[in-house]
């Protein structure tokens, strides 16, 4: 039997993860070794989420967090050779394009094994984000690319890859959507507590370096989450690095709600009755369009430019864009009914091409 080791770190590969480890264990030809790094590491960002999605326990557990790029990437580097060289796994999987999928790659190309990279072939066109940076570098180390979008492929081809190495499956996320719209629709506890009610109110995250680290960028979300919230109210999950850097900042929210991170029900709980939904977030950007909320991201460019296209989405430049009016436009409005992220099995087609391999 093969074993492909999971190098994963963060929540929204948490997320990736629970459809693909099940269909590498239904389909009985893979043994999978999970590997967190760390990267997301305390309860409401880590722990909830493998509860929730019935994923096994991580086999190793790193426990690397916090520092620049540079430290935690290296950090990462440092522990994860060791680990492969003794676990001698057939392939290494990564997903996304956190520090923790740089890492991976790194790690795994060095020592000659060969990767393969879930939601590869992701452009933003823009290399001041760490996360292109992190994305490019694993797809050029990948030699299994799963593209979720018809854009992916092209965006690989452009960059000179082989179709050999590029397989169309279409995206996880929407798979793990599916998988647990039932569960997610029976949480019912975040609304009673929040004072909130369905369709009445929006539904904000802002994590993103380029937001968070930039103080006038900062400084306009906030400003413009608070006129939102004169309108309709405003809920806001906190991550950690927001909540420090607002703290620094010496900004703070007044009107808007916020709340400490919550886990992956609850957070699908929220997205699918919201009103619309304000983010920075990629994996947010196309859950709305999966429960089908109309989505404003607070960004210069988006990788999902398909939903831009689409009319599910828009952009709004926290440096220069009216952010209030185009939160409080996008209420009530629809985009166009498509499909361009696969029929949900997606982890099965994944599963299949590496038993192959």
């Amino acid at each position: 039997m093969k074993t492909i080791a999971t190098v994963v770190g963060a929540r929204p590969q948490f997320i990736k993860v629970a459809p693909v480890s099940k269909a590498l264990a239904a389909s009985g030809a893979v043994k999978e070794v999970l590997i967190h790094t760390g990267q997301h590491f305390d309860a409401d960002m880590s722990d909830v989420f493998f509860d929730e999605l019935g994923i096994a326990k991580p086999n190793h557990q790193l426990a690397i967090h916090g520092g620049g790029h540079g430290a935690m990437t290296g950090a990462m580097l440092q522990k994860l050779e060791p680990l492969l060289e003794r676990l001698k796994p057939d392939r290494v999987l990564i997903y996304g394009d956190t520090n923790s999928t740089l890492a991976g790659a790194l790690a795994a190309a060095k020592l000659h094994i060969p990767v393969a990279h879930v939601e590869a072939g992701l452009r933003s066109f823009n290399r001041a984000m760490p996360e292109e940076i992190n994305r490019i570098i694993a797809d050029q180390l990948s030699d299994l690319l799963f593209t979720s979008t018809d854009a992916a492929v092209n965006n690989l081809r452009q960059e000179g890859i082989s179709d050999a190495r590029i397989f169309p499956v279409g995206d996880v996320m929407y798979d793990a959507a599916l998988q647990f719209a039932q569960s997610a629709s029976e949480r019912k506890d975040i609304f009673a507590a929040n004072s909130i009610e369905s369709g009445r109110y929006a539904l904000a995250t802002v994590h993103r370096a380029e937001n968070t680290d930039n103080t006038e960028r900062l400084r306009n979300i906030v400003t413009a989450l608070e006129q939102v919230a004169l309108k309709v109210p405003v809920i806001l999950p906190l991550h950690p690095r927001t909540a420090a850097r607002l703290n620094t900042e010496g900004l703070a929210f007044s009107k808007v709600k916020t709340i400490p991170p919550v886990g992956y029900l609850d957070m699908v709980a929220l997205e699918s009755q919201a009103a619309v939904i304000a983010t920075d977030s990629g994996g947010v950007q196309k859950e709305a369009f999966f429960y089908q909320v109309p989505c404003v991201t607070l960004r210069d460019e988006t990788e999902w430019v398909e939903l831009i296209e689409l009319g599910w989405n828009r952009l709004a430049s926290p440096a220069k864009a009216d952010i209030t009016g185009s939160i409080l436009a996008a209420i009530g409005t629809k985009g166009t009914n498509s499909q361009p992220y696969g029929d949900g099995q997606s982890a099965q087609a994944i599963a299949k091409v590496l038993a192959a391999h």
